[in-house]
């Protein structure tokens, strides 16, 4: 596992129809070490901290391998590393790869896996399509949020190690799984209850299934 790219990006303003929208969806990746501080990369700043940034969602990682995918998705767009909005391209992780909880060293800094990707309106504005965000959260390819454990630098080229891993075994494809409502297993829901999960996912995980039952019954 390795980091094919380091990516950052600022504020910027953008006009749409229904008016001008701040947004730091758009990242370029930069050659060489990047800083790991506090809740971001040294250069990369986020635009609305109510629903991004912060101490859970430090850190933004989507696969290289994805990027195929896409390409056939979207036919004539330019995906260069960063067109998602990830802080991270890479190559050889996926969602099942890695787990609730997961201690990983990237660089010198450890970072520590804590939810998915619930992408915003932005990434539709990203990529100049009403329904992105549809077919994002549909495809199943949510990439990967990390928070900081241990503050370094990182670069094109870090080897992505494993540290440490959470005993609940919740991969972050278990979570979409659940929350799409194709996993119906007590006993995985139990250990996401249990997992370092961030954000609203257990919440809204136990509702839909929940919703489910009352349907099915």
């Amino acid at each position: 596992m390795r980091v094919l790219s380091v990516n950052v990006g600022g504020p910027r303003q953008v006009e749409t129809r229904a008016g001008i929208v701040l947004t730091s969806i758009w990242k370029t990746p930069v050659q060489r070490k990047v800083a790991l501080i506090g809740h971001n990369l040294l250069g990369d700043r986020q635009s609305d901290l109510r629903v991004h940034g912060g101490p859970y969602k430090a850190v933004y990682l989507y696969p290289f391998e994805h990027y195929e995918y896409w390409s056939r998705q979207l036919p004539g767009f330019d995906l260069p590393h960063g067109a998602f909005g990830e802080n991270l391209t890479t190559e050889g992780l996926s969602e099942d790869d890695v787990h609730i909880g997961d201690h990983l060293r990237i660089g010198s800094a450890i970072v520590q896996v804590t939810q998915p990707r619930m992408p915003c309106y932005k990434l539709g504005i990203r990529f100049g399509r009403a329904d992105m965000v549809k077919r994002f959260w549909a495809s199943g390819r949510s990439g990967v949020y990390f928070s900081v454990v241990q503050e370094g630098e990182l670069e094109a080229g870090d080897t992505i190690e494993p540290v440490s891993s959470d005993p609940n075994r919740v991969s972050v494809g278990d979570v979409v799984r659940l929350f799409q409502g194709e996993l119906l297993d007590d006993d995985l829901l139990q250990r996401v209850l249990k997992s370092p999960l961030m954000g609203s996912w257990k919440n809204d995980i136990q509702s839909g299934l929940l919703e489910t039952e009352e349907v099915r019954s």
